[in-house]
């Protein structure tokens, strides 16, 4: 799943640049250079988003562009975050047995051949998922 923020860059009297997210409430980071200001933003945000949705938590919607305000030397813009790929590399590793039924000449065939099946399962799943959130 991927999402589109809108983010304000302040100039910095170092040569840094400081980023607010707007919508992602004390979302704040700064970087050095425009590059790495980019980075700790899409970081930032994205940190924000995940620990929301593991605390189950509403994730704001996103803004127009043309309705943040920007205040004092800087500019707007929006960041594309790739939920998804966040989860996969900084998600909870936590893990939750489920139990499950499948036919006897299923398994025997899959086991002879080494699948495992948990990872089947989470790939078929986040497939699934994908999918779906992409046709809403």
């Amino acid at each position: 799943m991927k999402l589109v923020y809108p983010a304000n860059f302040y100039y910095e009297e170092d040569g840094g640049y400081s980023v607010e997210i707007p919508d992602l409430l004390g979302c704040v980071t700064q970087g050095e250079n425009l590059e790495e200001a980019m980075e700790m933003a899409q970081d930032a945000a994205l940190g924000w988003i995940l620990t929301a949705i593991e605390a189950e938590e509403e994730i704001p919607k996103p803004s127009q562009i043309e309705q943040i305000k920007l205040e004092g030397n800087g500019f707007k813009t929006l960041l594309l975050l790739d939920i998804d790929q966040y989860t996969e590399k900084y998600g909870t590793k936590k893990s939750i047995k489920k139990t499950l039924t499948i036919p006897e000449w299923l398994n025997k065939r899959a086991e002879k051949i080494g699948i495992n099946f948990s990872q089947v399962l989470q790939e078929s799943l986040l497939n699934k998922i994908v999918k779906t959130e992409r046709k809403k």
